[in-house]
């Protein structure tokens, strides 16, 4: 019997950039879930029953319907309230912000995944990767000084759900990253790192298991 009175069920997993966006879309519309925080190395038979695909994030609703994309979420999310507007960059063009999407969820995150994790993949092509990720992130630098914002005059759908993954980028290397001439990118990329919905989806909470409730999520404040 599904209980439609209760927030829907959200597996996450903290440092997940496909989880992270997917918490600040939730956290941003005003949405409540019951968030249960994994491990990807030990995954839990519901979580592996709700999505066999074994990937966060994970939203069930209260219908038993499974909704197993970060996007998805998002859309979900901000279908229901979008205080900020976030979704007006995909009213005014859908096609060009899906090319967008699909672009930063599809060769970016491959040259992302091997150049972070180089060692896992190929070590000697780590270089090559960063080379092509980094021409993707010195484009969003020249979009980001003509508006200051990826989704136009403000912040919306096209940040949020590039800020994970930049975020992941420059945790690779640092100093690297730091050195190379994006000034918008680097003003951009820290203005999300020092904010408060940043602080507020990063926190910490103990891994879920079939012995403890979920948490409601976002937090109270």
């Amino acid at each position: 019997m599904a209980h439609f009175d209760q927030p829907p069920i959200f597996w996450s997993f903290r440092r997940c950039p496909y989880a992270m966006r997917a918490r600040l879309a939730i956290v941003t519309s005003g949405q409540k879930v019951q968030l249960r925080e994994i491990l990807l190395r030990d995954k839990p038979a519901d979580f592996l029953a709700a999505s066999p695909k074994g990937t966060v994030p994970v939203l069930k609703l209260g219908d038993g319907q499974v909704i197993d994309e970060s996007r998805d979420i998002m859309f979900w999310a901000l279908g229901q309230n979008d205080p900020e507007n976030w979704l007006a960059v995909w009213q005014q063009n859908p096609a060009s912000a899906l090319a967008f999407l699909d672009r930063l969820d599809g060769a970016f995150k491959y040259d992302l995944d091997r150049y972070k994790y180089a060692s896992r993949y190929d070590h000697d092509a780590g270089a090559v990767h960063r080379s092509s990720g980094a021409e993707f992130l010195a484009e969003l630098d020249q979009d980001l000084q003509q508006t200051g914002a990826l989704s136009g005059a403000q912040l919306g759908l096209l940040d949020f759900a590039s800020l994970p993954f930049v975020r992941q980028f420059r945790i690779a290397d640092p100093v690297w990253f730091d050195n190379q001439s994006w000034p918008h990118l680097h003003i951009w990329l820290g203005g999300f790192l020092d904010s408060a919905i940043f602080q507020l989806v990063m926190q910490k909470y103990p891994q879920w298991n079939a012995d403890r409730q979920s948490i409601a999520f976002p937090p109270l404040l």
